[in-house]
């Protein structure tokens, strides 16, 4: 658990983060979102002691960070960040190796980890484990600073803006790595972005910050039903509002008996991605993999429902 308890940062006169409280539970995604300036990416450095509070304290796992030496804290904490700062002079394998090796961990133990982590992000070992980022394509060199942050199991993983460099539908993919592995490992993850889509799609919550400020901090469908202030219901979009819940929403919840012409769609994906099946093919309905299908009329009805 993470609790963040009146955390402040001042440059000189500009108050960047004003007096943010929140907690962060374990085994959970926590996305921060909020425009430029709005101390979303300060407020994450002030949790692995990159920039130094002001005021206020941060707790990782009941233990104040402040009374920790910061270079042993962010051995507790992954770091990973746009364009993935990769060592381009390391293969891939030392690369994600690079924190165990400085916990002292074995060769053996070392080895086993990195082959473990390139095999949950789809990188075959014996095909990566000796390339250099320059041999790798952007989404994989992403891949690989995650798997990095992520190598010494710690508590804690901050990722500022990662997808941010990526093209989109390589960033969709990096979106739905992180979400699988982040089950897989029951990881907690806190996640800066500017993108309220990705937030909503990643965040088991949400925060949403305006001038250092925190507007407003709740599960992602209370986000979207109740923002809390003209800036949040902007950030959603009025018109995007009802996309966005259905984002949240799985094709399983209204499957219907019946049979329907054409390509399935997997029960898990989202009733966006089938309205947008249905609106690309002209289909009023959609076989559902396993069974039944689920008709546009239905998902019509999932957005339109009052909250």
């Amino acid at each position: 658990m993470i609790e963040i308890t009146n955390l402040t940062k001042r440059f000189g006169p500009d108050l960047a983060v004003d007096a943010v409280s929140m907690v962060v539970e374990t085994g959970t995604i926590t996305t921060i979102v909020g425009t430029s300036g709005s101390g979303k990416s300060t407020l994450l450095r002030m949790i692995n002691r990159l920039e130094e509070p002001s005021s206020g304290e941060v707790r990782l796992n009941g233990d104040p960070t402040h009374r920790m030496k910061p270079h042993l804290l962010r051995r507790r904490i992954g770091y990973a960040i746009q364009g993935h700062g990769l060592f381009p002079h390391h293969t891939v394998a030392r690369n994600i190796g690079a924190v165990p090796r400085l916990l002292g961990w074995p060769n053996v133990k070392i080895r086993a980890r990195v082959d473990e982590l390139l095999d949950l992000f789809s990188l075959p070992p014996e095909t990566f484990r000796d390339r250099y980022p320059a041999e790798l394509s952007g989404g994989q060199q992403q891949r690989v600073g995650v798997a990095r942050a992520l190598a010494s199991r710690p508590d804690l993983l901050l990722m500022d803006e990662p997808f941010g460099a990526l093209d989109p539908i390589i960033r969709q993919r990096a979106q739905e790595d992180l979400a699988r592995i982040q089950r897989q490992l029951g990881s907690t993850i806190i996640l800066v972005t500017h993108d309220m889509d990705e937030a909503i799609r990643l965040g088991d919550r949400v925060a949403v910050m305006d001038g250092g400020r925190l507007i407003q901090y709740a599960p992602p469908a209370e986000i979207i039903a109740h923002p809390a202030s003209a800036f949040v219901a902007d950030m959603l979009g009025d018109l995007d509002r009802p996309l966005r819940r259905l984002s949240l929403m799985r094709v399983a919840e209204i499957v219907q008996a019946g049979e329907a012409a054409g390509p399935a769609v997997s029960p898990e994906a989202s009733l966006r991605e089938a309205l947008s099946l249905c609106l690309w093919s002209g289909r009023e309905a959609l076989p559902v993999t396993g069974g039944g299908v689920v008709t546009l009329a239905a998902i019509r009805a999932r957005a339109e429902a009052p909250a």
